[in-house]
């Protein structure tokens, strides 16, 4: 078993697409109209396009808007990006006007460091740290 597609509610697909790929670096896989103005559109990671995809998806769904509300009002990331280096993506998306509502935490395990989509989410990137045991 493995993961083939997730998916995160944003606000505007088409503002979603933007982001998620002139600012974040991903890479449009589907975009097929699905009528009324949505559309099944997913983005994958350049570094493996062949691996599970993002699907961007409407947030018309009535549960959507509180779920989403109460999560960011706690500060609680809805999706989770893993990255090399933390403190470089962090330098390199604040340069692209990203607003950040937790700079890079080292926790230990990992840095993280968590920001806002424009989409209506808070992501949160995570650098995991080797231990030696990993070595």
């Amino acid at each position: 078993m493995r993961i083939n597609l997730t998916s995160v509610f944003v606000d505007d697909q088409r503002a979603a697409l933007a982001f998620y790929t002139d600012v974040l670096g991903f890479t449009k896989h589907h975009d097929i109209p699905l009528g009324g103005g949505d559309s099944w559109l997913t983005v994958v990671s350049p570094e493996s396009p062949d691996g599970p995809e993002l699907l961007l998806e409407p947030c018309g769904h009535p549960a959507v808007q509180p779920y989403r509300n109460a999560l960011a009002e706690d500060g609680i990331p809805l999706i989770q990006f893993a990255v090399d280096d933390v403190e470089a993506e962090h330098a390199r998306l604040t340069a692209k006007g990203v607003v950040f509502t937790q700079p890079p935490t080292d926790i230990g395990t990992a840095v993280i460091a968590v920001f806002d989509d424009t989409c209506g989410n808070l992501v949160q990137l995570v650098a995991e740290k080797r231990s030696a045991n990993d070595m």
